[in-house]
């Protein structure tokens, strides 16, 4: 964790893929949501980023979104395009962007994944998950911090 002037924490989602690593799962916008389906399972994950012929994020693909399109469409929404279901309003971020930030952002527009995106390119994801982890063990170490303190007898 770094730290800015007068000792507050100035976490970014650039520490968060440093921890968690950056692989993105993406798809294109022509596979079907069948596909989408398999691969959240396989993967253990939430959501998909949706990319075009140049790897430029068009869209996220998330387990909320498949629920929803089956509700609407039936079993034949597994041979519906991804383009047809996917979010096309999913805000990103920079590794530079503060997790504080981020974490409003996601919880003001209701988003549970926020691709990392810098010069044009995706570079990384971040969950809510990862996002409420991260703040758990800020909140951990300065607890840690706080009774080592204490015991020090000050």
């Amino acid at each position: 964790m770094r730290r800015e002037k007068g000792g507050l924490m100035a976490v970014t989602i650039g520490d968060i893929l440093n921890d968690k690593g950056v692989e993105v799962v993406t798809l294109g916008s022509t596979a079907v949501v069948g596909e989408v389906a398999a691969l959240l399972r396989s993967k253990g994950i939430g959501a998909v980023v949706v990319v075009d012929d140049a790897d430029d994020v068009v869209g996220l693909v998330s387990e909320r979104d498949v629920v929803h399109a089956l509700a609407d469409l039936g079993a034949e929404v597994l041979l519906t395009p991804v383009f047809e279901v996917m979010s096309r309003d999913t805000p990103s971020c920079t590794r530079a962007a503060r997790v504080d930030d981020v974490a409003a952002l996601m919880t003001q527009g209701r988003h549970r994944h926020v691709p990392v995106v810098e010069d044009e390119r995706l570079v990384g994801i971040v969950s809510v998950g990862d996002v409420v982890r991260f703040r758990m063990d800020a909140l951990t170490d300065t607890a840690d911090q706080l009774r080592a303190y204490v015991s020090r007898g000050y």
